[in-house]
């Protein structure tokens, strides 16, 4: 009986020994866990940080404003950690596919107008002399390099002095002198000019150059018109409303009126600048070598006058002569 008693006790005095280490453990555990400083914590801060697919499954579960952070963390991460640059922006004329450009980019219609001088030769210069004439024209380019355009050109020439001299013998023949010179028969201050008015077709072929300067060859062919027209001065008369009467005026009248119809074509090169890189618009300059193939008439000259069987009424058959210039233009093409 004292025995068991005996046992018993020990047993009680073991588990309450057992009891209190175990609570002890713990408590040491728990104060160990609790006192980690904070450049523990740190690192372990920065490596979750470093890895964007942790920060993803961390904010998972948080609000809108919280994932938005998370997702600007991991944009700064990527840039930062990124090894090559963010591709450079490319600066200049961007090109725009429009109904109005080729392919190549450059424009499908071209205009031009301009202006310059016209001068004759050969044997046009016998009996005219140099002037001014202008062009307009609008045209399809097919690509950078090859067009064609549509032209209209007015080249205007006086009479060479010989020329007048000769058409006064002409109206003066068989006048007597007495009523020559006092202007009963016969010119007296003859004068006179020769245009020619065209319109054209014109393949134009640019040659491809860089910068602004540039370069251009042309041939054309189509109608030609030609007149020559014959003046004196006359005497008329205009209102004028300050005295309310008529008072006279001295004007060349045309006397004498010719013309002539042709086939004729043109070549020749011009240079073109432009204004700025990115400019359409053109400063040109060509210069051309313009051949028309008029039918030579019969008709009544100087030199034939008292000898001619011709009973007609063409006093100046050069009109109808082959006709070759050059005008020498300057404008803008755009």
């Amino acid at each position: 009986m004292n025995i068991h008693h005996r046992l018993f006790g020990i047993a009680c005095r073991a588990a309450a020994l057992s009891f209190v280490m175990a609570g002890t453990a713990l408590l040491a555990h728990a104060q160990q866990a609790s006192s980690v400083s904070p450049e523990v914590k740190a690192p372990l801060l920065l490596a979750s940080e470093s890895s964007p697919a942790s920060l993803a499954s961390t904010y998972s579960s948080s609000s809108s404003s919280d994932v938005a952070a998370a997702s600007d963390s991991i944009a700064r991460f990527n840039m930062l950690g990124s090894s090559q640059p963010p591709p450079r922006r490319r600066y200049g004329r961007p090109n725009y596919a429009s109904g109005n450009s080729n392919a190549d980019g450059s424009e499908k219609y071209t205009f031009l107008a301009g202006g310059g001088l016209s001068g004759p030769i050969g044997n046009t210069h016998k009996y005219e002399t140099p002037s001014y004439g202008f062009q307009a024209g609008f045209g399809r380019n097919f690509n950078k390099t090859s067009g064609v355009i549509f032209q209209f050109d007015y080249d205007h020439f006086g009479l060479q002095g010989a020329t007048l001299a000769n058409q006064t013998y002409l109206y003066d023949y068989g006048c007597p002198a007495a009523q020559i010179a006092n202007g009963t028969c016969g010119v007296s201050g003859l004068d006179g000019s020769n245009h020619v008015w065209s319109f054209t077709l014109n393949p134009t072929f640019t040659l491809p150059t860089e910068g602004s300067l540039g370069a251009y060859a042309v041939i054309g062919g189509g109608f030609y018109h030609k007149v020559t027209n014959f003046t004196e001065p006359g005497t008329g008369y205009q209102y004028d409303y300050y005295c309310g009467c008529y008072l006279p005026y001295t004007a060349n009248q045309t006397i004498d009126h010719y013309t002539s119809n042709a086939a004729g074509f043109s070549g020749g090169f011009g240079v073109t600048y432009k204004f700025s890189k990115f400019s359409n618009q053109r400063f040109y300059m060509e210069a051309r070598y313009v051949y028309i193939a008029n039918s030579q008439r019969i008709g009544v000259t100087a030199a034939n006058i008292a000898t001619t069987t011709y009973n007609g009424n063409d006093a100046y058959p050069a009109n109808s002569n082959r006709t070759t210039f050059i005008p020498v233009k300057v404008g803008i093409r755009f």
